[in-house]
């Protein structure tokens, strides 16, 4: 709501009421970016399953092409949150933090054994940020990460969509749960978006990963989407589970643990940054005479 009021002296006090950026809401405008991105993801993704069988597996040739795709869309979230009054420029100075946090924390793990206690950033980010704002983070935070570690290749944006789709899981749970049933609520995300990551970022080298073609776990361009889908299935769970339990166990325990006092601070930083408080933009008064002293309060409405 906005509202204006004209004061015996003249002056006239404009009131915006700043939307907060972690609402459980996403604008239109958003919505659309996410969907779009998404789609994008499941084309890079999930192809296997529905090119015909004349497709070329070409991942590293694809890949640059994803990745500029992804950068200008993941820009677009961001720009769609802004317009839709869901994000702010303090909101997006707390995306460059997280990121900067998540990448700092990925070379403690550097995936051995599976474990990428960086994953708690983009859990409780998206949790109390929202989902675009978690979206957003997965991305920027691996490709920050990938810069800190050499990580640059073409597995690249899959990653940062794995990641932001985690992200974007998390802001998208239900808002109303609190105090201990929210962390159990996170400490079950953690192991599920942990597996889901690995399900998911396998798919980007497994039609070409492997030379034995006649492999029931290999990809067939003529099986079929059904038949693939179980070569893949069982390429996963021989090859990837072992991997992907450990970091789904790890970020789990991390927000067991970690989980209540990060959240707090979290919040604590929103409200401080005060997302969600009316803006008073103050006119000069007709005289000319400098405006009175900025303040914030309560939206006043006419």
């Amino acid at each position: 709501m906005t509202g204006v009021r004209m004061p015996a002296d003249g002056e006239h006090v404009l009131h915006l009421a700043a939307r907060t950026a972690g609402l459980p809401r996403i604008g239109p405008r958003s919505a659309v970016a996410l969907v779009l991105v998404s789609l994008v993801g499941l084309a890079g993704f999930g192809w296997p399953f529905l090119a015909d069988a004349s497709s070329p597996v070409a991942h590293g040739q694809d890949a640059p092409w994803l990745f500029a795709a992804l950068t200008l869309l993941v820009l677009g979230v961001v720009l769609s949150a802004l317009l839709d009054g869901t994000a702010d420029a303090k909101a997006v100075a707390l995306l460059g933090v997280l990121s900067a946090v998540g990448a700092a924390l990925r070379p403690l793990g550097a995936g051995t054994a599976g474990l990428e206690p960086m994953f708690v950033v983009f859990l409780l980010g998206g949790r109390v940020m929202g989902p675009a704002f978690g979206f957003a983070l997965g991305s920027t935070a691996m490709f920050a990460s990938a810069l800190l570690t050499a990580g640059i290749g073409p597995w690249l944006p899959f990653q940062m969509l794995a990641a932001s789709w985690v992200g974007l899981g998390a802001g998208l749970l239900p808002r109303k749960v609190g105090g201990r049933w929210e962390i159990a609520l996170l400490v079950g995300y953690a192991l599920v978006g942990g597996v889901f990551y690995g399900v998911v970022m396998n798919l980007w080298f497994w039609p070409a990963g492997l030379v034995d073609q006649a492999a029931a776990t290999a990809y067939h361009p003529h099986a079929g989407a059904a038949a693939n889908l179980r070569h893949y299935l069982t390429f996963y769970l021989t090859t990837s589970l072992g991997w992907d339990v450990p970091r789904g166990v790890l970020n789990a325990l991390l927000v067991l643990l970690a989980g209540p006092r990060l959240l707090t601070a979290l919040r604590s930083a929103t409200d401080r940054a005060a997302f969600g408080a009316p803006i008073r933009v103050l006119r000069p008064r007709e005289d000319g005479s400098p405006a009175a002293r900025t303040g914030s309060g309560a939206p006043e409405h006419t």
